[in-house]
């Protein structure tokens, strides 16, 4: 595999930065990051990008809930929709992501998980964003917080039926959303301790007292806080309130000014510490594409001016926000820097999962998930595992 350059680049590490440096990627790898003044003979056939005018160089974002984007949705369950999505995704400077399920049938969830299997087996190659598991979204949740979850296909939790869907996907379920106050005797969450499967409390109408006793037998996470919840009240804070004041508990959050005020962000990263929060997208099939008409779990979905509701009862259904267009968001509301977005976008994501090991933040021996981001900070270039999975027309010349 050839050598592949990025020089005269401000490399944005986890703790620290380097002004007017380069990096070296070899074989998926960081091979060498260093300043400029030991930039190395190269040979005619390596691949060198000049990061001059450019603003930053950080590592790729990581969207640990998306259901899709560029008119696929992974429930297709086909091999060229995750190859669709995954295009879209490289352009929004995302590396690394989890496949995001939703309450269906469970025929067509077997069908979708078996799908995913395969392809993470036989298509996840270098680049192109990496599928680094599966979030299963329902079915077991409350319908009184369905959201844009299909009703009919809603049922309670089922330890066992859980279990047949880990093997279908081949261990790769790595979150799943559910509602813990259904869960009798926490039997599900039990069982997903012992398969090292993060539970999350999401469209679930659980009261704070509920949301408490799940998060003290093990809940660990809570899918797009304020969306898919009882909403907080003076006299039962519910499940927004359990999750800010725990501190275990990582929280999902969508900045597109839609799913909740901007000002709450203050709040949450006031209560959470920006520790504990985690960017996602929570993205549909419209994504990428022209205001219109769309479908969703077999439910018809209006996408307009930003906005994606139901026709049948306007309900929120997903976004087409980017990641990156939520990290310009964050930078502009909550005045972060860009460590402390990197933080949000991609390391918290990294160490919630469990792979800072090789993912997550830019450094020697990880993996080549990088991302070159331009002085409008647009993103130019994705390298995803070492090799280039978008350019951004025009980005170098």
């Amino acid at each position: 595999m050839k050598n592949l350059y990025l020089i005269n680049a401000t490399i944005i590490l986890e703790n620290s930065a380097v002004r007017q440096g380069f990096i070296h990627i070899k074989e998926k790898k960081i091979m060498l990051i260093d300043d400029m003044e030991n930039y190395p003979h190269i040979s005619a056939t390596d691949k060198v990008f000049d990061c001059t005018g450019k603003q930053y160089v950080i590592p790729g974002m990581i969207d640990i809930h998306v259901h899709g984007a560029a008119g696929f949705d992974f429930m297709d369950g086909k091999h060229e929709a995750f190859d669709g999505i995954g295009l879209a995704l490289a352009k929004e400077g995302v590396t690394s992501f989890l496949a995001t399920t939703m309450t269906n049938p469970i025929q067509q969830i077997n069908d979708t998980l078996k799908s995913l299997a395969e392809y993470r087996v036989k298509s996840n190659e270098p680049g192109a964003p990496e599928m680094i598991g599966i979030h299963l979204e329902g079915p077991f949740i409350n319908k009184e917080q369905k959201g844009a979850q299909p009703e009919n296909s809603i049922i309670s939790p089922n330890t066992a039926l859980f279990k047949q869907w880990q093997r279908l996907s081949g261990n790769a379920i790595k979150i799943i959303t559910y509602s813990p106050e259904l869960d009798d005797g926490f039997e599900l969450l039990t069982g997903l301790k012992l398969l090292k499967v993060i539970p999350s409390m999401g469209h679930t109408n659980a009261s704070y007292d509920e949301a408490i006793s799940a998060i003290n037998h093990g809940v660990t996470h809570a899918t797009h806080l304020f969306n898919g919840m009882k909403s907080f009240h003076h006299r039962d804070p519910g499940v927004v309130g359990a999750a800010i004041l725990h501190d275990d508990v990582y929280v999902e959050i969508i900045p597109d000014g839609i799913h909740f005020h901007p000002d709450l962000l203050k709040l949450i990263v006031k209560m959470k510490t920006l520790e504990k929060v985690i960017v996602i997208t929570d993205g549909m099939r419209a994504k990428g594409m022209p205001d219109g008409e769309y479908d969703l779990g077999g439910q018809r979905v209006s996408v307009r001016d930003g906005k994606c509701s139901l026709i049948s009862h306007d309900s929120l259904a997903g976004s087409i926000l980017t990641m990156n267009n939520a990290r310009l968001n964050l930078e502009k509301w909550l005045d972060l820097s860009i460590h402390e977005q990197i933080l949000i976008t991609s390391t918290n994501q990294a160490k919630r999962l469990d792979i800072l090991s090789h993912k997550g933040s830019i450094s020697v021996g990880k993996d080549a998930d990088i991302v070159v981001i331009g002085q409008k900070g647009e993103v130019d270039l994705t390298i995803c595992r070492g090799a280039i999975a978008y350019e951004r027309s025009g980005a170098f010349i």
